[in-house]
């Protein structure tokens, strides 16, 4: 036989024995909690959803010493959301057999919110007309964006952005457990 014909059959034959031997290692591998914390703490702040939201802010300042300004902002934010595994520890984790572990991971929360800039723009900024010496307020616009943070962030949670992290985050944590085929059910969630 010939000698290249003979390498790429070892060759060969050593793959199958490494794939079959690291299946063979991962299917009578017994993790303990100490592993299993390993392997999920690095996945850290677990952003698993992100909604965007579009609003219209109005808002009106009182001028001294009388009239108004008034501007309309449109808004594009982002709201993201996830669990916070950094405080994951060993107590979260029961084994209920070899390879099934119960899992508590930590409420979802919200990590972010941020306006989309690009996406933002004034539509209308007016002081009343019969006050035109006022001078427009630098801070106006600041305000406006602000209100506009508290808007989206309360709309997302009244859209159910936390009950989807969670779903999305257990969901992440099943398949990069079941990668090492291990099993997973939550508790507490």
């Amino acid at each position: 036989m010939n000698r290249w014909k003979v390498a790429a059959l070892c060759s060969l034959a050593i793959a199958a024995f490494c794939v079959i031997g690291s299946y063979s290692f991962f299917r009578s591998r017994r993790f303990d909690t100490a592993t299993i914390v390993t392997q999920i703490k690095p996945l850290n702040q677990l952003t698993t959803v992100r909604y965007s939201i579009q609003r219209v802010i109005g808002i009106k300042e009182a001028k001294q010493p009388f009239g108004e300004e008034s501007l309309l902002l449109m808004v594009q934010g982002e709201v993201l959301a996830g669990v916070n595994l950094a405080d994951f520890n060993e107590d979260d984790v029961r084994f209920l057999n070899d390879h099934t572990v119960a899992l508590h991971l930590p409420a979802p929360t919200i990590i972010q919110t941020f306006i989309d800039e690009k996406n933002t723009k004034v539509w209308d900024r007016q002081i009343t007309w019969w006050t035109p010496w006022v001078s427009y307020s630098p801070d106006l616009e600041h305000k406006a964006r602000l209100s506009a943070l508290d808007e989206i962030r309360e709309a997302a949670l009244s859209q159910g952005i936390l009950s989807e992290a969670q779903k999305s985050a257990q969901t992440s944590v099943r398949a990069f457990l079941g990668a090492m085929r291990i099993d997973v059910k939550f508790e507490g969630s």
